[in-house]
């Protein structure tokens, strides 16, 4: 697993020593960035399930302004200050240990909106998928123009709209579809 991209294209990035981790693949990982493309400049970022970090440090070597890493795994919190420190970020980054769906409501409180917000559940947890996706709905962290991907099992069903979002691309890599999501309209 490397950085793609930006300024610290090529750097290895390690991953957690755990058998509840699939991190994402280089080639998931490229054609994620080439269809986010000019938004991650910029973008304030957050990479929920964030296991090795390898997303959100790809955002933040592309230009992303700010990203913010969650996880509940304390090797996982190891590994991301570890890549992070290995590709000479020192600023633009928050590290958090916590359950995804606590921190959800904590950034709600925080009134942050991100304009790009990775979900990378683990594919143990089938319930995980809806559940997360009802509470960024419910909590509104998503900037009027933002998008969320969420990265899910090729096999399972998510609904295409969830109270005021809306999909509006997914692509299946292998065994994992990229599903993206929108404010809609309404």
């Amino acid at each position: 697993m490397r950085v793609i991209a930006g300024n610290a294209k090529g750097r290895k990035l390690k991953s957690p020593p755990c058998f509840n981790t699939r991190p994402i693949t280089d080639r998931i990982k490229e054609a994620l960035f080439n269809t986010l493309s000019n938004s991650v400049k910029d973008a304030f970022f957050l990479d929920l399930f964030a296991g090795s970090g390898s997303v959100g440090i790809e955002a933040l070597s592309r230009g992303a302004s700010k990203v913010v890493f969650i996880d509940n795994d304390i090797n996982s919190i190891k590994i991301i200050n570890k890549n992070l420190i290995n590709c000479n970020f020192v600023d633009g980054f928050e590290v958090y240990r916590q359950d995804v769906l606590k921190a959800i409501k904590i950034l709600c409180k925080r009134n942050l909106l991100f304009d790009i917000i990775y979900i990378d559940p683990p594919f143990t947890n089938e319930k995980i998928f809806s559940q997360v996706m009802n509470e960024i709905s419910k909590y509104n962290l998503l900037n009027k123009n933002g998008q969320i991907i969420i990265r899910i099992p090729k096999s399972l069903v998510l609904s295409s709209e969830f109270y005021n979002l809306k999909l509006y691309r997914e692509k299946n890599y292998g065994e994992s579809t990229l599903k993206y999501y929108e404010l809609s309209e309404s």
